[in-house]
């Protein structure tokens, strides 16, 4: 099936859909408030980490049900099936390249989907919490503090 809009007004539909989420935001805003400092999406780094804490190789993705291809929760559109199917496929493929790029490099990884955040926020933000502690407790073992 064909696209219902021209190649440039898709262009334009695709760039305007923002980096950064509300859930995001949310996220961020209450582990701030918590007093955890962190970066938010860095250019620079590989696969530009939602959240990185560079002094603890840290790094966490919010990932999208739709964009990520949540097991529970994803649903391909009706158009367009092969364009989506290979733009999907490739973000689940990137993803696999971006958790194997930071693991390799002795970096900690979390990956959070949409649909927790949006069934218990206070709980992912426990846990996101956690994670970051039990790094930070692993590391100041490792230098004998």
């Amino acid at each position: 099936m064909t696209d219902n809009v021209s190649k440039e007004q898709r262009s334009k539909i695709m760039k305007s859909i923002r980096s950064q989420s509300q859930l995001e935001n949310s996220i961020t805003k209450e582990l701030w408030r918590r007093g955890y400092r962190f970066r938010k999406n860095t250019k620079s780094m590989f696969g530009k980490p939602d959240i990185s804490i560079q002094k603890y190789k840290i790094v966490i993705f919010i990932d999208s049900c739709f964009w990520h291809v949540c097991p529970l929760h994803s649903n391909k559109p009706k158009s367009n099936l092969e364009y989506w199917e290979k733009k999907l496929l490739r973000n689940q493929q990137r993803d696999i390249e971006v958790n194997e790029y930071y693991l390799s490099r002795g970096w900690y990884v979390k990956r959070i989907w949409e649909h927790e955040i949006k069934k218990d926020f206070y709980e992912v933000i426990e846990d996101i919490s956690n994670f970051i502690d039990n790094v930070k407790k692993s590391k100041k073992k490792c230098l004998g503090s």
